[in-house]
This record gives structure tokens, C-alpha cells and sequence, in this order.
């Protein structure tokens, strides 16, 4: 999906179909909620695909990098002390907690740690 969304971006489309997931939905809300994107919603005639609409400001795209930080083969965990001592100037640090995807900031009011999933940029 990281791939699909920089690809819209690059491409300056007004949207994207995605196929439909929990964690997809999950990580749109977030996306949606800090004003990363312009909303989604599920395709009527098909539920398994989802249509991203995708924000530009002054013609240039808002999501300019999406960056994978814990991969299948190299699993990171943070717990909330090391959570505390990130700074997150440039992005917005997506964490994959035991209560579902949180920014940084959720998981610092909630004291939870985990696995960082993307940074956005």
C-alpha cells in the first residue's frame, strides 16, 4: 500500500483503489485524522477495494516518503522509555501497538510501547 500511495502521489492522481484490509483501514484513519490525506471510502459496487483520495498542496503532494521501519526479517520493538526519546520533527511515527495502529503521540498519553510500522513524511 506504501508503494500505491507514493505512486498515486508521484502520478498526481486525485485518488486510488486499494484492496480493503483491516490494518489498510486502520492506517487511513491515521493518515486521515493528521491531514495526510483528503478522507477514503469503500467502493459500493465492490467492498473489497477502498478509494483513496489523495491531498496536494500548491500542486505538490503532501505525502512526499512513506518509510517501513520494522520489516519481516529484521523485527524492531520500542518500548515507552525509548518511545519518549524519539523526536519526530520531520514526520509522523506510526507505532503497531497491542491496541491497534497509534501516532507517537497516543502512545506516549496511553503508555504503551511497540513495533514502529512507518514513518511519514
Amino acid at each position: 500500500m506504501f508503494a500505491n500511495i507514493q505512486n498515486g502521489q508521484l502520478a498526481n492522481k486525485s485518488f486510488i483503489l486499494q484492496r480493503n484490509t483491516k490494518i489498510c483501514s486502520s492506517f487511513l484513519n491515521i493518515l486521515w485524522d493528521e491531514g495526510y490525506i483528503l478522507g477514503y471510502k469503500v467502493d459500493p459496487l465492490d467492498e473489497k477495494t477502498i478509494k483513496i483520495f489523495l491531498k496536494y498542496k500548491n500542486n505538490k503532494p503532501v505525502i512526499t516518503s512513506l518509510k517501513a521501519l520494522s520489516k519481516p526479517g529484521k523485527r524492531i520493538y520500542y518500548n515507552l522509555k525509548q518511545l519518549w526519546k524519539i523526536n519526530t520533527i520531520e514526520g509522523l511515527l506510526i507505532v503497531s501497538t497491542n491496541k491497534g495502529l497509534l501516532t507517537l503521540v497516543e502512545c506516549r498519553k496511553n503508555n504503551v510501547g511497540g513495533e514502529p510500522f512507518v514513518i511519514v513524511k
